[in-house]
């Protein structure tokens, strides 16, 4: 990916890590720089953002608070993960999930 590309989509691809409310704005605001660098932590915050919401309510009916705690730090890991990998300008994929969302929604460009 070129210097200028990340550049210009540093900002979209920091604000996707916003819950799903940051993911529409920086597919939108993205929508004129077409920034592949942004398109790619758009899809990696998409896909985190979706598996939390439908991981967490079935996680959310168990009964125990360490099964809970487990789930929110696991996703809180990641999301660091993604946002750390955004701010220093870099494409790695989320570890364990990154490349199937990468996959699952190409069609987000």
């Amino acid at each position: 990916m070129e210097n200028n590309d990340i550049k210009s989509g540093k900002t979209s691809a920091v604000i996707s890590y916003f819950y799903l409310l940051g993911v529409l704005i920086a597919y939108l605001t993205n929508a004129e720089k077409k920034s592949q660098f942004a398109y790619f932590h758009i899809r990696q915050s998409l896909g985190l953002w979706l598996t939390f919401l439908a991981l967490g309510y079935p996680v959310g009916y168990f009964d125990n608070w360490q099964i809970t705690f487990s789930f929110w730090i696991a996703f809180a890991i990641l999301f660091i993960y993604g946002f750390s990998m955004a701010l220093s300008g870099k494409t790695t994929p989320i570890p364990l999930v990154g490349k199937f969302y990468q996959n699952a929604f190409k069609n987000i460009q």
